[in-house]
């Protein structure tokens, strides 16, 4: 090889060096940027709340609860007193049979004129709840077309009286319970065939009045039925605070007597049940959200674990790309001493003067 060529070679064998240094710099640097997101996302894991799933325990309370008549009362708080009594709160339910109740809504027909309209469900009329009746002869029998009242008549001076007063405190209790309409209540009555007792349905006249309630313009019916209510069961409550108390306790330390002081002075010992009660509603709650919870738990760990396999899938290629550079390194570097020797030699026998 002659002096030129081999310099030559030497230079581009140079350069192949250099490039594959710098493609190996190149690559360590996107290893090290593939190392911090892998360290990223060991610390996104590290970071992570694994969901604990709830307990039953959590959603569960012992109550004390003792009978007084139809009354049945739970404990709500009790706070100890220096003199070993106790300051209570117990929560006292019973089920009222004539409580006011929503029932079925119904379809309401309307006769007449703007200002001065009949309502009617079915043939029966509606009436004015609390109104004074007066279709009522001289021997107490009604003369109108109510069949309740018809069915109660006769009906003594003193028997009318005492259903004006009953619709009144139905009225006290309407208002109560569902608002005060501006146009007072309509009431009729019906009655159960099995049993021959009559109860009242009671409706809003503001409901029958108001510009959303549309009624058909051949029959007069409204073609929703409309909010009504009746005289029924359910199951009422009242709060009794700050009630001072005697408790008295078994040798586990359970409440098996509770002795009330009355507003007159006197007591009153109840027997206390013990019970364990269960929100299972709010369990059931609790557990639906663990198991979201623990959904998004594995999906999130999923696709962290995704992303470290790609990131290390790239740096296993990087690592490959750097280990045939080596190797091209270390041929490069064969060759140039290679080239080297020759150089020396030709420069040797070139410009040697004497052998």
């Amino acid at each position: 090889m002659g002096m030129a060529a081999s310099q030559a070679r030497f230079l581009g064998l140079t350069a192949r060096k250099t490039n594959t240094e710098y493609e190996g710099q190149q690559i360590n640097q996107q290893r090290t940027v593939l190392g911090n997101q892998s360290a990223n996302y060991y610390n996104q894991l590290l970071g992570m709340t694994v969901p604990v799933p709830p307990s039953v325990s959590d959603f569960t309370k012992t109550t004390y609860t003792f009978l007084d008549g139809a009354l049945t009362n739970s404990i709500s708080s009790m706070i100890a007193q220096k003199d070993g009594t106790y300051l209570i709160s117990y929560t006292a339910s019973w089920q009222n049979e004539f409580a006011i109740v929503s029932t079925a809504p119904s379809i309401y027909t309307r006769e007449g004129k703007e200002g001065n309209y009949t309502y009617r469900v079915g043939a029966v009329a509606l009436r004015t709840l609390g109104e004074e009746v007066k279709d009522f002869d001289e021997q107490g029998n009604y003369t109108g077309n109510d069949p309740y009242l018809k069915a109660m008549s006769p009906m003594s001076q003193g028997e009318r009286d005492a259903l004006a007063n009953e619709e009144k405190q139905y009225i006290s209790e309407l208002n109560e319970k569902y608002g005060t309409p501006e146009n007072g209540w309509l009431v009729r009555y019906v009655e159960n065939t099995s049993t021959g007792t009559w109860s009242p349905r009671f409706v809003k006249k503001d409901d029958l009045e108001k510009e959303t309630t549309v009624y058909d313009p051949d029959t007069g019916a409204t073609l929703s039925a409309i909010n009504t209510y009746t005289v029924g069961s359910q199951r009422e409550t009242k709060e009794i605070k700050g009630v001072t108390a005697r408790m008295e306790q078994d040798a586990s330390g359970r409440i098996i007597n509770i002795t009330l002081q009355n507003e007159d002075g006197t007591e009153s010992t109840y027997a206390v049940t013990t019970n364990t009660t269960t929100d299972q509603a709010k369990y059931d709650d609790a557990m639906n959200q663990y198991e979201y919870d623990k959904y998004q738990y594995d999906q999130t760990i999923q696709e962290i674990n995704a992303k470290i396999e790609i990131v290390q899938a790239e740096d296993r290629n990087l690592e490959l790309r750097l280990k045939q550079l080596d190797t091209e390194q270390d041929a490069i570097q064969t060759e140039m001493d290679a080239v080297q020797k020759v150089i020396e030699k030709n420069t040797e026998s070139t410009f040697k003067t004497f052998g």
